[in-house]
């Protein structure tokens, strides 16, 4: 988790600071009017880990606000069909259900919502209550998706807030949307908040699911007065004196929430609104979780415990799957699972992508790791597939898994069968500088088998190089999950380590 305050932070995160919106005040300026935004995002757990996080803890921090006040508007900024441990199970459904317990002021789908396809999302969208808002999402003949809106107008104590919502627009690239479209977020979202205040809206809110590098555009260009985002899995809390943006992190260990004083004068022409932000963030291990959503999470847990919690072999080393980790260079744990791909398929290589893996958790050695262990890291459903694509492509495959590793991407490869050397500080394209198979230099004209996994053989993140018609077939009805379970079974004691095959000089 990173928790990143910029320029202005303190100001703008424990002192109010004020941004004029029309014009200055007069002297009879109306008392000004709280309004608490409660974000939360990326949400991929039911229950608690490690003591923090969960919905329960979610719900009592939600219900506390809305018994405190009548003017708060609770946000989610996507993803929580996948990746978990039931949604390999019933694609969601489970996610729908608590949260229409706890329904969402507004709801933004995230990139994940897409995990199991266009006809799966559209269906547990159908069963929300609560409000959907994409005002960049299409379907393929240019129209809003049913259930959906671009943009609505409420209200809260006398102030009317007009919010838009927007969905990751590179979703098609890391999950399997099929033919929806998805349009540039900056530019949507600006002409929606534009059309908002022309519709009557005093404050505008962006509710996004967007990355680093748009969440920073969406405030240079003034897009909406509040962003609320999610996708970057980051506790964030940024202003700049005219905009606010704000992520809750994941999976509910924080929830950040934006009180919001708003001041109005005067009627129609002459109406002026100024608005003023503090910031409270609840490390959700201080908070109690409700008890009424943690009954209904128990009763879901119950169902996957009978499964789940079988052991298949002991750790004989450490091993970490925490988001930094898997996507920020060679890990123990993506070890593992490469060489369970590449020997389970018997491939020459196996290359896959460290955002795959998702439980975000630290193993000790001696532990016990089971179905649920296995499941849980691997929580999508990926099969198996194994590919024939020259050195050249593996080469060009491997630049794009490095492109982007100064964001945490998901893209990061996991390997197996290869040694690469690198400079991550290289400009994007030039960072491999040597790859070993077998312990010589690849050969950029040779075909190599290589094991990865469906979704990548797609051109899944990236990885457009893996994509040819010599995928095989035969091994791509097999999960991924059941290949490493079946290999950490054979080998019962797992000594998984780092070991140089992804090699970073600078």
């Amino acid at each position: 988790m990173n928790m990143r305050f910029h320029r202005r932070h303190l100001l703008g995160a424990f002192a109010l600071a004020s941004a004029t919106l029309l014009q200055p005040l007069g002297a009879f300026a109306q008392a000004p009017v709280k309004i608490t935004f409660v974000l939360t995002n990326d949400i991929y757990k039911m229950n608690e880990d490690g003591g923090k996080g969960g919905l329960p803890r979610l719900a009592t921090v939600v219900k506390n606000e809305r018994k405190n006040s009548p003017n708060v508007v609770f946000a989610h900024a996507g993803d929580t069909l996948s990746p978990s441990l039931m949604s390999g199970f019933d694609q969601g459904q489970h996610m729908i259900d608590l949260f229409n317990a706890l329904p969402p002021d507004v709801f933004v789908p995230g990139n994940h919502e897409f995990d199991f396809g266009p006809e799966v999302y559209a269906k547990r969208m159908g069963e929300a209550k609560f409000p959907v808002l994409a005002a960049n999402l299409r379907d393929a003949s240019g129209a809003v998706l049913p259930g959906h809106k671009d943009s609505m107008i409420i209200e809260r104590g006398g102030v009317k807030i007009g919010i838009v919502g927007a969905a990751l627009e590179n979703t098609s690239q890391l999950s399997q949307s099929g033919p929806l479209k998805f349009a540039p977020t900056v530019a949507t979202v600006t002409a929606a908040a534009r059309a908002l205040k022309q519709q009557g809206a005093d404050i505008t809110v962006a509710v996004v699911h967007a990355d680093k590098e748009t969440g920073q555009k969406l405030m240079g260009a003034r897009a909406a007065d509040i962003i609320l985002s999610g996708h970057n899995h980051d506790l964030n809390i940024n202003y700049d004196g005219r905009t606010s943006l704000t992520e809750s992190g994941e999976d509910a260990d924080f929830v950040v929430a934006v009180d919001v004083s708003v001041t109005i004068k005067g009627e129609g022409a002459a109406r002026t609104v100024t608005w003023a932000p503090n910031y409270r963030v609840f490390p959700t291990r201080e908070v109690t979780p409700d008890p009424e959503m943690l009954a209904k999470v128990k009763v879901y847990e119950a169902d996957l415990s009978k499964e789940l919690d079988v052991d298949v072999a002991t750790l004989a080393a450490p091993l970490d799957s925490r988001s930094a980790t898997v996507r920020g260079g060679e890990a123990a744990i993506g070890n593992l699972i490469a060489d369970a791909l590449r020997i389970q398929n018997g491939a020459e290589i196996a290359i896959t992508n460290g955002g795959g893996i998702r439980a975000g958790k630290e193993y000790k050695a001696g532990d016990k790791l089971t179905r649920r262990h296995i499941l849980a890291e691997l929580p999508f459903g990926n099969k198996s597939v194994v590919t024939k694509v020259t050195g050249k492509a593996i080469w060009a495959a491997l630049e794009n898994g490095l492109s982007q590793v100064e964001q945490r991407a998901g893209r990061f490869p996991q390997i197996s069968g290869m040694k690469v050397t690198a400079n991550f500080s290289a400009p994007v394209g030039s960072r491999v500088t040597a790859i070993e198979v077998d312990g010589k230099p690849i050969d950029e004209n040779k075909l190599y088998s290589v094991a990865t996994n469906d979704f990548m053989v797609r051109g899944g993140d990236g990885y457009t190089s893996l994509a040819s018609p010599t995928a095989t077939g035969d091994t791509g009805d097999k999960l991924m999950a059941n290949d490493v379970m079946a290999y950490a079974r054979k080998i019962g004691n797992v000594d998984s380590k780092v070991e140089g095959r992804i090699v970073n000089k600078q």
